[in-house]
């Protein structure tokens, strides 16, 4: 974990410092956790990861009919509804 202070004293160099040991780091302010920092990369691998989930997801509606077909006038009057 990286207190907020740390950051603003030590900058960035804190945040690779902590990056170096973990693939994802803390950020404290006041004393509890509020932000993540990671690499791009395991940013990136995240992402990835997340949306091979969805599509995993829409397939598998689209396997078990778990889905409407309508216009769009249609869609539009049932999100007022």
């Amino acid at each position: 974990m990286i207190a907020a202070n740390e950051i603003k004293t030590k900058g960035v160099s804190s945040i690779e410092e902590a990056l170096r040991e973990h693939s994802e780091a803390m950020i404290t302010v006041r004393g509890k956790e509020k932000y993540v920092v990671m690499r791009v990369e395991d940013y990136q691998h995240l992402r990835e990861a997340e949306l091979d989930a969805a599509l995993w997801e829409s397939r598998q509606d689209v396997e078990n009919k778990a889905y409407k077909t309508q216009s769009i006038a249609e869609h539009i009057q049932e999100l007022f509804d």
